[in-house]
């Protein structure tokens, strides 16, 4: 019965349109009183969920996102692509996927990536003759490059999520791999999309213009090589490259390319706050939540139905990315990290996948939510920058449905594409 309050009362709080953070609090008080147990329990372990050290990286990561959105990274990152790439059939799209790699290796958002390439790109395609679905599915599909090429504060609520015994360097070095496989897919999709449709490149502007666009990108992905750079080092941990990436994006932004003005400034820090804020509520009410789930033994009992079902990991994998992909489309990406880990980790380690796989395998699964029906902010931002409605782009968004769905068929049954960068270069499970 506790159990029924538990999911009751959270299921009617979303019916009612009660935000997610909100949802997952009331559900625990009330699974709380129900149990019998001081409500001051709930207050505290909801708390102690936000009073984690490595959640100090998150509002960094996001402060540094929107620095380069409003900084003017974007636009050099998008002359680097088009430089290099721009000049296939179908090119804009594959300089937008390009570039949503390099940014998304920077910002760590999907929706900060949609945000800052998609205002440039899509009108940048249209004024070629690209059709306005194309853009928009290229944009949005493309930004879940940002959940998996690091830095990713996703990951960090991942590890936490997980109990905070997965390494969150691992995790960071894990993501590149997947991340560029998936860009590469998307890549093909929308080549072949773009060849078929007619969409013609732009004249290769020569090594000299494609160096010229390298060299001014650089400072801008230097953030990137800061971030990384000093976690695989051993001089900075997660935390404190988070807050130098930080600190060297708004130099380059204010100094270098001085494009960040003093609104620009504080419309960030704002959006930030805001942000952070929101995922802070979420990671203290999702703890209180994931208590009473461990308190009635649900992630040992799923692990025990779901092995009864079939002991063949590729069945059960196929099973619990099924799941994932139906609830990303229904719920919010940061609450279910929070909330299924816990209870799809441990069927995963049961039938030998190591928990850095498995999590590049919860965050692609999860990132396509991002862009699907009906609560998919990314294209939501994506449809809204375009002003075209999501009906007309989800007619045509399903090759790079496909796309991504190969890239995350790889990520869960080949474990070297995830796992082995991590052993190169952190000696991970060594």
């Amino acid at each position: 019965m506790g159990l029924a309050i538990l999911f009751g009362v959270f299921a009617l709080a979303l019916a009612a349109g009660v935000p997610v953070s909100f949802a997952l609090g009331l559900a625990a008080v009330a699974g709380f009183w129900w149990e019998g147990l001081p409500l001051a329990v709930a207050f505290m372990q909801m708390t102690s969920g936000m009073n984690v050290f490595s959640l100090l990286a998150i509002p960094f990561f996001i402060f540094a996102g929107e620095i380069m959105l409003h900084g003017g990274i974007a636009s050099r990152l998008i002359t680097l692509a088009s430089s290099a790439v721009g000049g296939v059939k179908g090119g804009l799209g594959i300089v937008n996927v390009f570039a949503s790699m390099l940014f998304g290796g920077i910002s760590g958002s999907a929706v900060a990536d949609t945000s800052a390439l998609g205002s440039i790109l899509i009108p940048a395609m249209r004024q070629k003759g690209y059709d306005t679905d194309y853009a928009v599915n290229v944009t949005v599909t493309s930004s879940i490059a940002g959940i998996m090429i690091p830095p990713s504060h996703n990951m960090i609520l991942y590890s936490l999520a997980a109990g905070g015994g997965v390494s969150v360097s691992a995790l960071f070095m894990a993501g590149v791999a997947p991340g560029v496989m998936m860009c590469v897919c998307l890549a093909v999709a929308a080549y072949l999309i773009g060849a078929k449709r007619g969409y013609r490149g732009d004249p290769f502007p020569g090594f000299r213009a494609l160096a010229r666009a390298a060299a001014v990108a650089f400072p801008g992905l230097f953030t990137a090589i800061i971030i990384l750079g000093g976690v695989l080092g051993g001089i900075f941990t997660v935390t404190e490259s988070a807050a130098m990436g930080a600190g060297w994006a708004v130099l380059c932004t204010a100094l270098i390319y001085r494009e960040l003005t003093w609104e620009g400034f504080v419309t960030a820090v704002a959006q930030s706050v805001r942000t952070t804020s929101v995922v802070l509520l979420l990671v203290g009410t999702a703890s209180g939540f994931a208590y009473l789930l461990a308190l009635h033994r649900v992630p040992e009992e799923l692990a025990t139905a779901m092995l009864a079902i079939s002991d063949n990991p590729i069945v059960l994998l196929l099973l619990i990315n099924l799941a994932l992909l139906v609830l990303g489309c229904i719920m919010d990406m940061a609450a279910l990290i929070l909330i299924c880990t816990p209870i799809f980790l441990p069927v995963a380690t049961q039938i030998g996948v190591d928990p850095v796989q498995f999590g590049m395998v919860v965050m692609m699964n999860l990132g396509l939510g991002l862009t699907t029906p009906p609560v998919g902010a990314v294209l939501f931002v994506g449809c809204a920058i375009a002003r075209v409605k999501i009906e007309s782009v989800m007619r045509t968004i399903w090759p790079f449905y496909g796309a991504i769905l190969v890239a995350l068929a790889l990520t869960t049954y080949w474990s070297p594409l995830s796992l082995t960068l991590p052993r190169l270069t952190l000696g991970y499970g060594t």
